[in-house]
């Protein structure tokens, strides 16, 4: 490649192509030479055909002169390229580098957050952080409208887009994004119980289910709030008959818990504990699944739901779970942070959804503040 000097332009040179015309003469693509750090660099400033001129390439090449005098950082126009290349990748690229990193690798919901991706955000794969818009938000909204999915659904696809972007961010693989991505509105205080009625129709069905592995899995959800994941997980090591206590490794709060074990949950666990040395003595875990191995699901509790008639939106295992506490602020006995204890709660602000069935004991309150004021007031001397 043949490179020419501009007599009068110092460190200015030029290259004539051999197929670009600019009114009848060959094209010409403008370079500016400079020494940095002891180094000759040669930069590529533009073609004359896109409004590149002699003059434009001395005044870049003054200023290149005049920052490294000072002592800038300089960089070339193709090292800024690729250096805002570099901070600014596809969202394919940053949402990989996302779900390989330590974080994304160790993820208890990655396959459900990586089939999230796939079913609802690869749209925006070859897109750039800069080049999305509210209008492309507005399409995964609308697109999850005509899947008829719930708000909360949706709020999950969109929050794991922002800690995908987030990440990119935070390691540089992108700019942040440019505007706040709204939320759809999700109610957080629907909480599920069963009236006594259907609490008595499930315990009748439990009793008689014919694989009673699977029922005194239920009735362990039921008498302790223990979340499913908690009781597939469960291994022979955490259930302590001596002090009376369930260990729960890893709960979704973080570091391990424990739990009473009430006198139900007692009879339950010892049923299970020898059922499953009899029919998986290699097993650690109380409920195993197929050969032995950690459960990931319990089909029966579909059918167990069927049979007593429970209501269609009723979430067995989670269901349960709010029953349990639902019943127990009910009573008056218990206090939120009891039963925040109970149910290995990490923020209170989870407990106060129950508020709402703490009738009585919120009347004993008012009425003994009643009772304080009253007598402080009566104590106190008239003028």
């Amino acid at each position: 490649m043949s490179y020419k000097s501009i007599r009068n332009y110092p460190g200015i040179q030029y290259r004539e192509s051999d197929r670009r015309k600019v009114n009848g003469r060959p094209d010409r693509c403008f370079y500016i030479r400079y020494k940095l750090h002891g180094k000759t660099k040669r930069e590529k400033v533009g073609w004359q055909s896109e409004g590149y001129t002699v003059q434009v390439a001395a005044e870049i090449r003054a200023q290149r002169m005049k920052d490294i005098r000072h002592g800038k950082d300089v960089k070339t126009a193709a090292e800024v390229n690729r250096e805002r290349t570099k901070h600014n990748r596809p969202l394919r690229e940053v949402k990989d580098l996302y779900f390989d990193s330590e974080h994304g690798r160790a993820m208890k919901g990655r396959n459900i957050d990586l089939n999230r991706w796939d079913n609802h955000l690869k749209v925006l794969e070859d897109k750039r952080v800069p080049e999305l818009s509210i209008l492309d938000i507005e399409k995964i909204k609308r697109r999850a409208r005509k899947k008829k999915l719930s708000p909360q659904s949706l709020k999950h696809i969109l929050t794991l887009l922002k800690r995908v972007i987030n990440f990119g961010t935070e390691f540089r693989y992108c700019p942040p994004l440019s505007f706040k991505i709204k939320m759809p509105v999700v109610d957080s205080e629907t909480t599920e119980y069963l009236t006594d009625e259907q609490i008595a129709k499930l315990l009748s069905v439990l009793e008689n289910w014919p694989h009673q592995d699977a029922a005194r899995m239920v009735k362990l959800a039921m008498f302790t709030g223990m979340r499913k994941g908690e009781i597939f997980k469960l291994k022979r090591k955490d259930v302590d008959f001596r002090k009376g206590i369930i260990a729960i490794q890893n709960p979704k709060g973080g570091h391990s818990e424990s739990i009473p074990m009430n006198s139900v949950a007692r009879e339950i666990l010892e049923a299970q504990i020898e059922w499953t040395r009899k029919h998986y003595p290699e097993s650690p875990y109380v409920f195993p699944g197929k050969k032995g191995q950690r459960r990931v699901e319990c089909t029966a509790v579909k059918r167990i739901k069927k049979a007593a008639d429970l209501p269609r939106s009723f979430r067995p295992f989670h269901g349960l779970r709010h029953h349990f506490a639902v019943t127990l602020a009910s009573s008056g006995e218990y206090t939120l942070d009891m039963i925040g204890a109970l149910l290995t709660h990490k923020d209170t602000k989870v407990t106060r959804r129950y508020a709402k069935f703490l009738p009585e004991a919120k009347q004993k309150a008012a009425d003994r503040a009643v009772d304080l004021l009253l007598k402080r007031t009566s104590s106190t001397p008239a003028n």
